[in-house]
C-alpha cells in the first residue's frame, strides 16, 4: 500500500498574468479532482509552443492568468478516489492533451486530440512550470520505476510530436525524409525516431553548429538554408536520384519553408505541416499539387498509444533528446534564446531551482 506524502500548502511557479511577461512567484498548491492526480513536477522541457502560449499570439483561446508548460515529468502524491490506474509513488509524464471527453466522435477513433472539449496543459488549463501540477489520470503516461525524468520530460511532446509526424508522413524504412528545423528541440529528436524508423533524413535549418549537431544524430545530409542559392534544388540533389524526398515533415517557426515544401517533395509524397507560426498560411501551385499527387496534411499531439510507442523508443535508448538542465527561475531567459533562434536542442527545467 503505499505511503502518504507531505505536501505543501505554496509552490514555486511561473505565472503568465499579461501577454509577453511571466512572473516567478509563490501560489498555492492545487487540489486534484475525483479522476485527477496531483504530481509533484521535477522537470519539465520548454516547447516553441509555451512561447506561443507567452505571447498568446494564436488563434485559439487562452486561459489568463495561465501556467505554461507541457512537457512535465514527476511523482504523483495524491489522487482522486475514482483513479485505478496509477498510484502514490508512480513515475509519470504530463502532456500538451491534458484531458478529452472520451464520448464524441473523434475520441472514440483515437483521434482524442481532435476533441471539442480537449484541455490544453499550459493553455487551456495550468500546466507544468509549476512544483505541483493537477492532472487528468487518463491521459497520463506512466514511466518505469527507473526513468531518468530530465531525459523523457522532452518525450512528452517534442518526440510525441515528432513521432506522430513521421508516422503520419507515410514513409518507409529506406525512403528519404526531409525535417525543416532539424536543429530544434523536435527536429534532434525527429532526426533520431527517423533514423531507428529505417529512414534516410535529410537535415534543413540554418547555421554550421546546428548542421554539426544534426550530423551527430544520424542525418545523412544537412542542408542550411542560410547558405543555399537554391533550396529546391538542394534538397532534391541530396536523395540518390534527384527526385527528391518522399515525406517532408516542417518544424520551422517560420512561414517560408511552409511554401518551399511542395516544390522539393518527391511525386507522389507527403508534406507534413507540425510546426505553426503564428499568422502563417500554406499555399502551392494547384496544378503541381494535382497531377504530381502531392499530399499536404497537418500532424497534431499523438494519441495514448502513439504516446506509449514514442515512449517505448526512449527506453530502448533508440532516442534521447539533447537537453540542458537549467532552473525554473530562469524561464525567462529560454524564451529570450526562442526568440534570437539560438536554441540547439532542449532546455529542461529543474523545478528545485
Amino acid at each position: 500500500m503505499s505511503q502518504p506524502v507531505d505536501i505543501p500548502k505554496e509552490q514555486w511557479a511561473q505565472v503568465t498574468e499579461k501577454d509577453g511577461v511571466i512572473t516567478y512567484k509563490k501560489i498555492p498548491v492545487p487540489t486534484p479532482g475525483h479522476d485527477e492526480v496531483l504530481v509533484n513536477i521535477k522537470y519539465s522541457g520548454v516547447c516553441h509552443t509555451d512561447l506561443h502560449a507567452l505571447d498568446n499570439d494564436w488563434p485559439l483561446p487562452r486561459k489568463t492568468p495561465v501556467i505554461g508548460g507541457h512537457e512535465g515529468a514527476g511523482v504523483v502524491v495524491q489522487k482522486g478516489e475514482l483513479v485505478t490506474n496509477v498510484d502514490i509513488g508512480d513515475k509519470v509524464g504530463v502532456k500538451w492533451l491534458m484531458s478529452t471527453c472520451f464520448h464524441c466522435t473523434f475520441c472514440q477513433q483515437a483521434l482524442e486530440s481532435l476533441c471539442p472539449k480537449a484541455q490544453l496543459s499550459g493553455y487551456t488549463t495550468d500546466g507544468t512550470f509549476q512544483q505541483y501540477c493537477v492532472a487528468n489520470a487518463a491521459h497520463l503516461a506512466r514511466f518505469p520505476p527507473q526513468t531518468d525524468l530530465s531525459a523523457v520530460a522532452p518525450i512528452m511532446c517534442a518526440g510525441l510530436t515528432v513521432y506522430k509526424g513521421l508516422k503520419e508522413s507515410d514513409t518507409r524504412p529506406g525512403q528519404y525524409v526531409a525535417i525543416v528545423g532539424a536543429g530544434g528541440g523536435l527536429g534532434t529528436i525527429g532526426i533520431q525516431y527517423a533514423h531507428a524508423m529505417g529512414l534516410n533524413v535529410i537535415a534543413i535549418d540554418g547555421g554550421k553548429e546546428k548542421g554539426e549537431a544534426c550530423k551527430k544524430l544520424g542525418a545523412a545530409m544537412y542542408i542550411d538554408f542560410k547558405e543555399s542559392k537554391d533550396l529546391v534544388a538542394d534538397v532534391k540533389k541530396a536523395t540518390h536520384d534527384g527526385l527528391g524526398p518522399q515525406g517532408v515533415v516542417l518544424l520551422a517557426p517560420q512561414e517560408q519553408p511552409f511554401q518551399q515544401a511542395t516544390g522539393y517533395v518527391r511525386s507522389h509524397g507527403t508534406v507534413v505541416c507540425i510546426g505553426m507560426p503564428a499568422g502563417a498560411k500554406v499555399s502551392m501551385p494547384v496544378f503541381d499539387t494535382v497531377v504530381r499527387m502531392i499530399k499536404v496534411k497537418g500532424s497534431y499531439v499523438g494519441n495514448r498509444e502513439d504516446t506509449a510507442e514514442a515512449l517505448d523508443f526512449f527506453l530502448r535508448g533508440k532516442v534521447h533528446a539533447p537537453y540542458k538542465v537549467i532552473g525554473l527561475s530562469q524561464l525567462q531567459s529560454v524564451f529570450d534564446e526562442m526568440r534570437a533562434n539560438r536554441v540547439i536542442g532542449r532546455y529542461v527545467m529543474d523545478m528545485s531551482k
